[in-house]
């Protein structure tokens, strides 16, 4: 009797620490996502517009969470400094120096795909769809939202990793 009930309870656990497993790795960053990335305008639209005239994303990771540094300088006005520390828990985190939003909610979608959701007051500002290349050098990122205006606001900009 001791016997099967420990092979069960050997099952059950070995089931409950492979399924633990699986999820802290659906919650990490993607590997080839991590160092700094400049925006390149030429590849890039932004409609309303314009366009930033400077843009650099560094994505460092931290355990299960990623630390995200922008860099921005915008069309008009001074260069902007956005910090953000988030998990990929559904979760929002805060977003501190981004005049747009306050809470940062990230969602992996594979090793090469992944959502973020920016909020202002609990308003969805903007959903970026990111997507990194196969070779790792070009990461795209779609954003469908709303300007500071209230403009709807539809950009994809692409990044290229710096050595």
């Amino acid at each position: 009797m001791r016997g099967r009930r420990g092979k069960v309870l050997g099952a059950v656990l070995g089931v409950a620490c492979a399924l633990a497993f699986a999820s802290s790795v659906r919650a990490q960053a993607p590997k080839g996502l991590a160092g700094t990335w400049k925006l390149n305008p030429a590849k890039s639209t932004f409609s309303p517009g314009p366009a930033p005239k400077s843009m650099t994303i560094t994505y460092t990771p931290v355990g299960d969470s990623l630390k995200i540094v922008v860099e921005v300088v915008p069309p008009e006005g001074a260069p902007q400094h956005w910090e953000m520390t988030a998990a990929y828990d559904g979760k929002g985190h805060p977003v501190m120096g981004n005049p747009d939003a306050d809470m940062i909610t990230l969602r992996r979608i594979d090793e090469s795909k992944g959502e973020s959701t920016f909020t202002k007051g609990g308003k969805v500002m903007a959903v970026n769809a990111r997507t990194l290349s196969a070779d790792g050098k070009t990461l795209t990122i779609a954003t469908k939202g709303t300007n500071a205006q209230g403009q709807p606001r539809n950009d994809v900009a692409v990044y290229e990793k710096q050595p």
